[in-house]
């Protein structure tokens, strides 16, 4: 019987560990570090426990590798922005846009930060990978921040940190508690209109924050993101 060839063994493990991880990351987020089970993860990427165990290790070194595939797919997705090819406030604007559509489409990743949160991050604190590949955009934003200052259309003296966690923070909160804010408060604010109210007064808020003249804000589209 002929064997496969060494090439095709490895794009089928490649393979493979990829449908482990999408499994995992549903798995993860629909019931947590605790509630989620082995067993019903190698079934739906339809892998045996071996061979879960094999590419990728136990349960914790499981979520962990799905945390940090959470993590590099946002950070992938946010390079391909080219933010710095754009004016400063043109630029931020797009990543503030970008985040809101990130979080909207990815439920999931909203979750695993909830459950990883938790736990007060003590899987996460485990990465080698995570501390670097989030340090990219932090600085991304930090060179977008020293362009408009050197322009004056930025305020100087803004930490690029501060402004991104400002920014996750203002599109996460309102779509991770969108359910019970909308028991609390007696408005639907998970219709097409209070969505779009919101990004749009998300937006207004950090250009408002950070430009030099009141009300300045460019001409961007406003799909612009995903």
């Amino acid at each position: 019987m002929k064997r496969p060839s060494p090439k095709l063994a490895v794009r089928d493990a490649g393979a493979t560990k990829l449908r482990i991880l999408a499994a995992a990351r549903v798995e993860f987020a629909d019931h947590g570090y605790m509630g989620a089970r082995v067993d019903r993860i190698a079934r739906t990427a339809r892998a045996n426990k071996r061979l879960l165990y094999y590419y990728i290790g136990n349960k914790e070194a499981l979520y962990l590798a799905t945390l940090e595939r959470a993590y590099a797919d946002i950070r992938t997705a946010e390079r391909e922005l080219r933010l710095e090819e754009l004016e400063p406030l043109a630029a931020i604007e797009r990543l503030v846009r970008f985040t809101w559509a990130y979080f909207n489409a990815n439920p999931s990743f909203m979750a695993l930060l909830n459950t990883e949160n938790l736990h007060r991050a003590r899987h996460l604190v485990k990465s080698r990978q995570i501390p670097d590949m989030n340090s990219t955009v932090v600085a991304i934003v930090g060179r977008i921040l020293a362009k408009g200052a050197r322009q004056g259309v930025v305020r100087p003296g803004i930490d690029p940190l501060q402004l991104y966690i400002s920014i996750a923070s203002l599109c996460f909160f309102y779509l991770s508690n969108i359910h019970t804010l909308t028991v609390v408060f007696a408005r639907d604010l998970k219709a097409r209109g209070a969505l779009d109210r919101r990004i749009e007064h998300v937006v207004g808020l950090v250009l408002r924050g950070i430009a030099t003249a009141p009300g300045r804000r460019p001409r961007l589209d406003k799909k612009a993101g995903l």
